[in-house]
């Protein structure tokens, strides 16, 4: 199924998290929290101003953002798991 938001929200797939800390340690899937750092999929076209003029997207699908740890409202499309989200939901882009 395609999926295009609208405005200007943005559809992220989270990026799964390591099973070993940095000094080795298996954490168990019990321990584990979601992260925060995920693939942007697609955009929406942005919303509009006052004047009803598009307001560009900071964004582009393929980025590697990281958001709130409580941002965004989870869907599944295709089966996979996917955030919608607020482009103002984002953080930053990591480079």
């Amino acid at each position: 199924m395609a999926f295009t938001p609208l405005h200007d929200r943005v559809l992220v797939e989270r990026v799964e998290s390591d099973d070993k800390t940095a000094g080795g340690l298996i954490i168990p899937d019990s321990a584990k929290e979601k992260p925060a750092e995920g693939l942007v999929v697609a955009v929406g076209a942005g919303a509009k101003d006052d004047d009803g003029d598009r307001i560009a997207m900071d964004v582009k699908a393929g980025d590697k953002i990281l958001f709130g740890k409580w941002s965004g409202t989870e869907v599944t499309i295709d089966g996979k798991e996917m955030l919608i989200m607020k482009e103002s939901d984002i953080l930053g882009i990591v480079a």
